[in-house]
């Protein structure tokens, strides 16, 4: 029981109202929402190139060995972004951590090509965001 104001009166609040309203579950929204919004823009604009050249990102030891263009690739990963994005929003118990192992994978990748290490920090920061939004995800969403 919780007492609110001058009034004398008593406010009952359930464990779920208290839980909305927490700390936690609030950084697990905001965490869901990012994690939603960037990767499906992130993948949408694999196909539309309006926020920068993607195939930049593909280091030369990738491209030679790839049976396609990398253009192609590009298309690819942006298939797998929206649906990564489309999955935090639906399942983000299982979808955090598919995010956060392509992200490992990205950072990889960024480390394979000279001048792109400061991306690749951002991306291990991004990486340990889908790792909280996973351990939050245990405690706000059912099974």
């Amino acid at each position: 029981m919780t007492y609110y104001g001058d009034f004398d009166k008593f406010l009952i609040m359930n464990t779920t109202e208290i839980a909305a309203s927490s700390p936690a579950r609030q950084a697990f929204r905001i965490l869901q929402f990012g994690f939603t919004v960037a990767p499906i823009l992130a993948g949408l604009d694999k196909f539309l190139h309006l926020l920068v050249n993607w195939d930049q990102y593909v280091p030369g030891v990738v491209a030679g060995i790839l049976p396609f263009p990398v253009h192609t690739l590009m298309f690819v990963v942006g298939v797998i972004e929206i649906v990564a994005g489309i999955g935090v929003a639906l399942k983000p118990r299982i979808f955090a951590y598919i995010v956060a192992a392509w992200l490992a994978v990205i950072i990889i990748n960024l480390l394979l090509i000279p001048g792109y290490f400061d991306v690749a920090l951002r991306d291990f920061g991004l990486l340990l965001g889908a790792l909280a939004l996973g351990q939050l995800s245990q405690q706000f969403v059912k099974a």
